[in-house]
């Protein structure tokens, strides 16, 4: 059986539901030497602001028991930079471009969004929204109101595609993800990083030179597929589920109560090849359930779930 894989989100035809997530796969080039980047479902950029950011102090990574702990800081060479050392590189490929947008107010984003509107290789912009490891910025990502506002000045900005990265803590995102929607967004992503340290107890101090970090990995991927379940309640709009995907079975269980793509992150670092094994392991699970395409099932735990209610019921 031949099976799709293909989605779409907004104005975007993807070949197969999944991308990197940001942060995680550099701007492509670190990873080029290991995977055909022709092979993803769109690349997702790290982030880019204003002007370059050098980051946070180090240490900013620690392993933790079935997780990742980070505090990068939003390393980045600025817009400059980013057109003049990146876009260069990324239109040797096919997929969509959709490039990260970090700023400390919502000036900031866009400028940014503005700058890289008229940049051909730029398809579309996910727009962080709720990252844990800075210390300016992205507060209006936590309240239907700032939520609504940014979405709406940077709609105004660019007919490319839109995506709101939601934070995830908040006990429901479905109130941010109708306001990031009635606005004109084009998807939602969820769900950023969780904000969390470590206490070295020889030393008695933070392990982490900016002492807190995001949290990301298998141990939040139960508390970003709750998020997909309750945003697909909320909105038409599609859905991108990102936390703790490893394999194909991972990226099924977040289409079943959802998502219309998957974005891999941790795993990269762990394997290298983790976002085309993911690919051929979900064509592998269609095939072997019988099914040939991708769409119907997007969501299906939800409608299954009613059916057993309703048998249980009568």
């Amino acid at each position: 059986m031949t099976v799709d894989l293909s989605v779409t989100i907004g104005n975007l035809k993807l070949a197969n539901p999944v991308m990197p997530a940001s942060g995680t796969f550099g701007y492509g080039q670190e990873y080029a030497g290991l995977i055909d980047l022709n092979d993803l479902g769109a690349i997702v950029s790290k982030a880019v602001s204003p002007a370059p950011r050098p980051g946070n102090k180090p240490p900013r990574m620690v392993e933790l028991k079935g997780a990742l702990l980070n505090s990068i800081g939003l390393q980045n060479p600025g817009i400059e930079g980013f057109i003049e050392k990146k876009i260069p590189f990324l239109r040797q490929f096919k997929p969509p471009v959709v490039v990260n947008v970090v700023g400390n107010s919502i000036e900031e984003y866009r400028q940014v969004v503005e700058a890289l509107d008229a940049i051909d290789r730029v398809d579309g912009f996910e727009i962080n929204l709720s990252c844990p490891n800075v210390q300016k910025g992205l507060e209006f990502g936590t309240t239907v109101d700032g939520v609504a506002r940014i979405t709406r000045e940077l709609r105004s900005a660019t007919k490319k595609d839109l995506w709101m990265k939601l934070t995830p803590t908040v006990p429901n995102p479905g109130d941010l993800g109708k306001a990031a929607e009635g606005e004109g967004a084009d998807a939602l992503v969820a769900i950023n990083t969780i904000g969390g340290m470590t206490i070295d107890a020889e030393s008695r101090r933070p392990v982490l030179g900016a002492r807190f970090g995001g949290v990301s990995g298998p141990a939040i991927k139960a508390v970003a597929l709750k998020y997909v379940w309750l945003l697909y309640e909320s909105v038409k709009i599609p859905i991108i589920g990102v936390g703790g995907i490893f394999n194909g079975v991972d990226a099924m269980e977040f289409i079943l109560a959802g998502a219309t793509a998957i974005q891999v992150g941790t795993a990269n670092f762990v394997n290298p090849t983790a976002m085309p094994d993911v690919i051929s392991q979900m064509a592998d699970w269609l095939e072997e359930h019988g099914e040939s395409t991708l769409q119907p099932l997007i969501g299906e735990a939800h409608r299954t779930q009613g059916a057993a209610l309703s048998i249980k019921n009568h």
